[in-house]
């Protein structure tokens, strides 16, 4: 590292927190980039993995704000901090904390039951056209998030009401995939790498992807929507942000540190494990992507009816007995 960027290092624990579980999504963000953080050899204290699920992911950002200023609290970030402000389930988004960097893009898959009639993409799109209130989707986290999104472009393609499927939401993608191999909903519209567990076992069968080219490993046979004629192109990224109020000086060691991390091979084995797709972002292009997702969602969300254009703005949300 530059010797200016030796003004500030870490002295104490570090945590990154992730809103799900141990096993969840944005916990094995996390985990992946503690042993990428290890394999750089820049860090002189332990970096760890901070659990804080519950609330849509949304309560771990709670506890983001109960450290203001502290740069050795960083979170794993996501869309949702846009599109839960957009629909109305937070007073906050990425303008709350400090954006650092954009990692990867992770794509949206849509699984069923293996033993389910929807045997392939074309029988779930006459379905959707046929019927879309028939229709019962798991998805993960909150009404209004890059699943959902990538639900209601494909329903829209169908030539059925986006809003018409019955959809119900859970805290994290494991209990959506849970679901469907319960056999409580039909279709999972969940992030890829949180089926394979379920795929390994033989319980799902993916339909398709919103990928813009297929991925590879035991996702190499799986169709993307783009295969299928259906413009659905949407992924679910994931980044780091740091709380309020951090310096300049913090934001600068963890970009030269986050572009260690991502540079080894522990890191590039864990894109290739989970489908992962690169995607590294900074300083002003990272702000200016995060501005543009926020205006192609509105336009989703305000054509599912959605978009709240009266909800308050507030930099900080929730108060110590929240978390």
């Amino acid at each position: 590292m530059s010797d200016t960027l030796r003004t500030w290092r870490p002295d104490r624990v570090v945590e990154i927190v992730a809103g799900t579980a141990p096993g969840g999504g944005l916990d094995r963000t996390a985990r992946a980039l503690v042993d990428a953080i290890g394999a750089a050899g820049v860090v002189d204290v332990p970096v760890t993995v901070k659990n804080v699920p519950g609330d849509g992911a949304r309560k771990a950002w709670g506890y983001v704000d109960l450290h203001r200023a502290d740069p050795h609290v960083l979170s794993v970030s996501h869309p949702n901090l846009t599109t839960d402000r957009l629909v109305g389930l937070a007073t906050f988004d990425h303008r709350s904390y400090t954006p650092i960097a954009m990692l990867y893009t992770e794509y949206i898959a849509f699984a069923v039951r293996s033993d389910s009639p929807l045997a392939n993409a074309a029988a779930l799109l006459k379905r959707m056209r046929e019927d879309a209130a028939s229709l019962s989707v798991a998805l993960s986290t909150a009404l209004g998030n890059p699943n959902h999104i990538a639900l209601a472009r494909v329903v829209q393609h169908a030539g059925g009401d986006a809003r018409a499927p019955l959809i119900r939401v859970f805290d994290s993608a494991l209990d959506a995939v849970a679901d469907i191999v319960s056999g409580k909903s039909e279709l999972a519209a969940v992030t890829i790498a949180s089926t394979a567990e379920a795929l390994a076992a033989g319980h799902v069968r993916i339909l398709a992807v919103s990928a813009p080219e297929r991925l590879t490993g035991v996702y190499a046979g799986v169709p993307t929507w783009s295969e299928c004629a259906v413009d659905c192109m949407v992924g679910a990224w994931r980044g780091i942000a740091g709380a309020a109020g951090i310096g300049k000086s913090h934001v600068a060691y963890w970009e030269s540190l986050l572009k260690s991390a991502v540079a080894t091979q522990q890191w590039n084995d864990a894109l290739a494990r989970n489908a992962w797709t690169a995607c590294y972002a900074e300083g002003e292009p990272l702000l200016r992507l995060l501005e543009e997702e926020r205006k192609d969602m509105s336009v989703t969300l305000s054509e599912l009816g959605l978009l709240r254009t009266d909800a308050p703005y507030s930099g900080r949300k929730t108060t110590e007995r929240d978390v």
